[in-house]
């Protein structure tokens, strides 16, 4: 535990008040790379070749060692300080094992798996399932960005990935006004669903700011509510519920901007992020109440540029949304089980089907009996 954020006690608090307040807690696991202070690291480098942890890196010793001088060794993506782990080694396997064990005893739901897209699956199946053997609920979200993603969940055991795809759709058809950019992408959440329930998002630690992307252009309410009606697990960063803004840039001290502290106590955060907060709580509650949305499946009704109606579907169950990213009104026609605006703005003409929308306004609508 690092010193900075607490103790043992410290964390035992955190994870029994969270249990009480329904709130399950996973936790960040680093286990492609660790820092060069990494106690094994160390060990490796003082005892040389025949260090008894030699093999838990990828190393290239110069010929004819001596102690001081430092081999090569496989970093993570050209960051010298952090050291890439060898997952052929069993030790590390049996290590990373013991780490996410002890941490799932302390109270510990799951684990998010940072940088999962450069350890082979292999390695994740043969850690998870020894894991699993002993807390079987435990769940477990890979960071991948590109690539396979039902494969990889399959491959690596996995519960979950970051659905890095349809984060950007969202953000980039919202603001390049191009609905079929994000109406491809729905093709492609939806097939992915067959498998599993992607973790979705518009925001994390190592993007720059929805607010920063959106709030300009009078577009960022269309992306929470797409990120609250689309299936699967969204997933809120820290700071995105009071329109926090930042820019990540590719330099060193490049996440800061992105990555900014808590004040000390909610009563001193900005009056300005109120609407904001407001919005994901009406959101974050309209999907509670629909909580079949998460393994539910999209259509798409109309579809053009700047004008999109999609149905969220599953056994009976159905919500439609209407979006309108023109400077003007416009009425657009949604299905006629479309009944009851449940949220945002709109004139719904009933029977008509048709819907009138402000300017960039959106709306979500139920079905009659819902």
């Amino acid at each position: 535990m690092d010193p900075r954020l607490g103790n043992d006690a410290d964390f035992d608090e955190l994870v029994a008040q969270a249990h009480a307040h329904g709130i399950r807690v996973l936790l960040d696991g680093v286990f492609n790379h660790t820092g060069r202070s990494f106690a094994p690291f160390s060990h490796t480098l003082e005892q040389g070749p025949g260090a008894t942890t030699a093999g838990w890196f990828s190393l290239s010793w110069p010929d004819n060692w001596v102690p001081g001088i430092e081999p090569g060794y496989k970093d993570f993506e050209g960051h010298h300080h952090l050291v890439a782990l060898n997952h052929e080694e069993p030790a590390v396997a049996d290590f990373v094992a013991d780490v996410m064990k002890h941490w799932l005893r302390r109270g510990a739901d799951g684990w998010r798996l940072d940088a999962a897209y450069a350890v082979p699956s292999s390695f994740w199946a043969s850690v998870l399932d020894d894991v699993r053997s002993e807390f079987p609920d435990a769940y477990f979200v890979g960071e991948y960005i590109h690539g396979d993603y039902p494969a990889d969940v399959r491959a690596g055991h996995l519960d979950s990935v970051t659905q890095y795809e349809l984060w950007k759709a969202i953000w980039s058809s919202l603001a390049e006004a191009n609905f079929y950019e994000l109406s491809a992408a729905l093709e492609r959440h939806n097939s992915f669903l067959d498998t599993f329930a992607p973790l979705t998002f518009i925001g994390n630690h190592d993007v720059t700011r929805i607010a920063s992307r959106l709030a300009p252009s009078g577009r960022l309410a269309h992306a929470l509510v797409l990120l609250f009606t689309l299936p699967g697990t969204p997933a809120i960063y820290h700071g995105d519920e009071q329109g926090y803004r930042g820019i990540k840039e590719e330099r060193a001290g490049g996440d800061d901007d992105i990555r900014p502290s808590f004040p000390a106590s909610p009563a001193d955060l900005s009056d300005v992020g109120q609407p904001i907060y407001t919005l994901h709580r009406e959101l974050i509650g309209l999907r509670r109440r629909n909580h079949w949305v998460h393994a539910s499946r999209t259509r798409v009704h109309t579809l053009s540029n700047e004008e999109l109606v999609y149905e969220v579907h599953d056994d009976g169950h159905a919500l439609f949304v209407a979006m309108n990213l023109k400077d003007t009104s416009v009425t657009l026609e949604v299905p006629a089980a479309a009944r009851d605006v449940l949220a945002g703005g709109g004139g719904l003409d009933v029977p008509g089907g048709w819907l009138t929308l402000p300017p960039k306004g959106w709306a979500i609508l139920g079905l009659a009996d819902a």
